[in-house]
This record gives structure tokens, sequence and C-alpha cells, in this order.
């Protein structure tokens, strides 16, 4: 897609961005997991990153701060794509410029709660078992980290939960 561009989130992006995950998740994305890990924390503006087909807000990207027991980490997520949109590789785009951001910017480990099919693409793996735990229901199969520097979830284990200090 020659016309697209990844451009850093700013905070005029907020309703449209909104909008977006309304149109994609629903209202239940509220009930969710990680929606509820993030709900007070905000995200990491300069970690986050919209799509744009022209003027057109057609994908976002979030990252928030984390923590895995005492170990900083990034919870990715939301990511959403218009449908219109979708099949084009907006998502990959939005998911790579993400964690490139992350990782120049000191950042060990990122994880989400997504299908390893797709995210396996973009360097996630499953969280071994017991290693970690989010509040709320969650599938485990589905938890999923990526290490931006080799070796970065060696050792780390517990609960995860919003990092209040970042």
């Amino acid at each position: 897609m020659t016309d697209l561009t990844i451009l850093p989130e700013t905070a005029n992006d907020a309703i449209a961005i909104e909008r977006l995950n309304a149109r994609t998740f629903g209202p239940g994305r509220y009930a969710k997991s990680a929606y509820r890990l993030r709900e007070g924390t905000g995200h990491r503006l300069e970690l986050s990153f919209t799509a744009r087909v022209g003027t057109l807000l057609v994908g976002s990207v979030q990252l928030s701060a984390i923590r895995i027991g005492d170990v900083k980490a990034l919870l990715l997520g939301p990511l959403a794509v218009e449908p219109a949109f979708r099949e084009r590789g907006i998502g990959y785009a939005l998911i790579e410029r993400a964690l490139a951001e992350a990782k120049a910017k000191g950042h060990r480990l990122v994880v989400l709660v997504g299908d390893e099919p797709y995210y396996g693409k973009s360097g996630f793996k499953p969280v071994p078992k017991g290693r970690a735990a989010m509040p709320g229901p969650v599938d485990h199969a589905r938890l999923l980290a990526c290490e931006l520097v080799e070796g970065a979830f060696e050792g780390v284990s517990g609960p995860i939960r919003p990092d209040w200090g970042a």
C-alpha cells in the first residue's frame, strides 16, 4: 500500500482512535482483561502509532506500561484496523513500528493477549504456563510475549499489573 503512512499518535487522535476501537471491538471490549488492565493508566503516547491513508485514520496501536512481578514491560493493544483496510499489512506495519520504537527507547519486553499465528510473525511467543498471570479471566494460550532484547523474559514471573510509576 503505497499511500500508507505510520505516524506517532498525538493527543488530537484520541476521538478518532476511540471511534475506531468502538467499531472494531464493540462495547464488550471494556469487559476484557487487557482493557481492564489498561484502565486508568493510560497508554504511552510516545510508543503509540496511527496508520493513515491520506488523511484518513485507518489503524492504531497503543502500548501501555505494565509490570510482570517486579519487571517493567509493555502491554500491546489495542491494535485496530478499519475493516475495509484489513488484509493489507497495516496491522503488521503498526506492530513493527511500535516494537522498534519501544526497543529504541530501551524497553525490553512486550506482552499481549492475542492469536499466536498472527502475532507470532512479529516475534511473539506463548508465555510458559505459570510464569505470568493477567488479572481476570484470560485464555492462557493467548498470552504472548516478545523479547525486544534476547533473554529479556528469563527469570520473569508474577502477576501482570499496571505500572503506575511509568
